[in-house]
C-alpha cells in the first residue's frame, strides 16, 4: 500500500501501486471508462486534478444527454461519479506531472513523485477555455475577464456584458447570462454565428442580446476593473465597446502538455489517435476532447471511452 488516500468518489481506503489501467483525467470520458473497465474485469484508477466531471461542472443545463430531457452539468458529474462508485472505482485526487515506460508497464508520475504501474493508459485530460491573446486579458483576469459564466456571471448582475464567440458555448453562456445581466453583446469575429440552429434561436429571441459580427477583440481596457474593449472589423474600423464584464467562450486548448514527447500530437496540442483512440505508442489511449477530433460533446467523450476499453481488452490483456 502507498499510504495515499484514494478521494473524490467517497473511498476510504489506499490507493494500490498497480492497476490494469490509469485513467487520467475524471470528467464524461474517464469516468464511463472506469465503469466498462470493472465491467471487463479490469482494475482501474482514476486519477483527476480537480472535480470528478471536468468541464460539465462549468455547464449550466445540459439538454443533449439521452434520458434527461434537461439536467445541469453539476448533476450529472454527480449521478456520473455515483455510477462510477456503485462499481467500485478508485478516484485519487491528484495531478499527473508524467508518464514512463518499463516493457510493457506504463508509469504514471504524480506531483508527489509517487509513481504507479498499469499495464494500460487512457488519457482523458479534456481542455481548457481558449485564451483571446489580446492585451488587457491576462491584466483583468478575474476583474471582470471570465471564462466561465456559471462561476462568474452573478458578479454582473444589472450589468452590461460582452460576450465573445458565436460556437455553442457562446449562446450557451448567453443564454445563462440573459437571467442575470441587464444587456448582452456577443461579438464574434466570424461573419456569422456557429452554434447549433435551436441555440441560436433562442438566443436571437432574448431582446436584451444584440450581436455584432466580423468583428475581432484588439484589445481589452479598464482601471481596476474592465471598462471596455476595443474591437475591430473585417475593413479594419475600430471601435470601443463600453462594457462591465467580457466573457471568452472561443474554443479549447488541450490539456495535453505534460505529454509532449511522449505521444504525438497535432500543431494544437490534440493528441492524434487511430480508430481505436490508440495513440502513437501502444497501450496508451486517448478520448474526449483532449484528442484530435470534429466533435467535442459528453457523448463523444463516453463513445470514444467505450471504443477504448474494448480495443485495450482485445489487444492488450490477451
Amino acid at each position: 500500500m502507498s499510504g495515499f488516500e484514494v478521494g473524490g468518489l467517497g473511498f476510504a481506503k489506499e490507493v494500490e501501486d498497480q492497476y490494469d489501467v490509469i485513467i487520467i483525467g475524471g470528467g464524461p470520458g474517464g469516468i464511463t471508462a472506469s465503469i466498462y473497465a470493472v465491467q471487463g474485469g479490469l482494475s482501474p484508477l482514476i486519477v483527476e486534478r480537480a472535480i470528478e466531471g471536468g468541464q460539465m461542472n462549468n455547464t449550466e443545463t445540459i439538454e443533449n444527454w439521452t434520458g434527461f430531457k434537461s439536467i445541469s452539468g453539476v448533476e450529472l458529474s454527480e449521478r456520473m461519479a455515483e455510477h462510477a462508485r456503485h462499481f467500485g472505482v478508485d478516484l485519487l485526487s491528484s495531478e499527473v506531472t508524467g508518464i514512463s515506460q518499463n516493457g510493457d508497464k506504463k508509469i504514471v508520475i504524480l506531483e508527489t513523485g509517487k509513481q504507479i504501474e498499469a499495464r494500460v493508459l487512457i488519457i482523458a485530460t479534456g481542455a481548457n477555455p481558449r485564451k483571446l491573446h489580446v492585451p488587457g486579458e491576462k491584466e483583468f483576469s478575474g476583474k471582470g475577464v471570465s471564462y466561465c459564466a456559471t462561476c462568474d456571471g452573478h458578479f454582473f448582475s444589472g450589468k452590461h456584458v460582452a460576450v465573445i464567440g458565436g460556437g455553442n458555448s457562446s449562446m450557451t453562456g448567453t443564454l445563462y447570462l440573459s437571467k442575470i445581466a441587464e444587456r448582452i453583446t456577443v461579438i464574434q469575429d466570424l461573419p456569422k454565428l456557429t452554434a447549433d440552429k435551436m441555440l441560436q434561436d433562442r438566443v436571437k429571441a432574448l431582446s436584451k442580446v444584440e450581436f455584432l459580427l466580423g468583428r475581432r477583440v484588439k484589445e481589452i481596457h479598464g482601471d481596476d476593473k474592465v471598462r471596455s474593449v476595443l474591437i475591430e472589423g473585417s475593413e479594419g474600423k475600430k471601435e470601443e465597446l463600453e462594457t462591465d464584464g467580457v466573457f471568452v467562450f472561443v474554443g479549447t486548448e488541450p490539456n495535453s502538455e505534460f505529454l509532449s514527447g511522449v505521444v504525438e500530437r497535432d500543431e494544437y496540442g490534440y493528441i492524434k489517435v487511430n480508430e481505436k483512440k490508440e495513440t502513437s505508442v501502444p497501450g496508451v489511449y486517448a478520448i474526449g476532447d483532449v484528442i484530435q477530433k470534429e466533435v467535442r460533446q459528453i457523448a463523444t467523450a463516453a463513445g470514444d471511452a467505450a471504443i477504448a476499453i474494448h480495443h485495450a481488452i482485445l489487444d492488450d490483456f490477451n
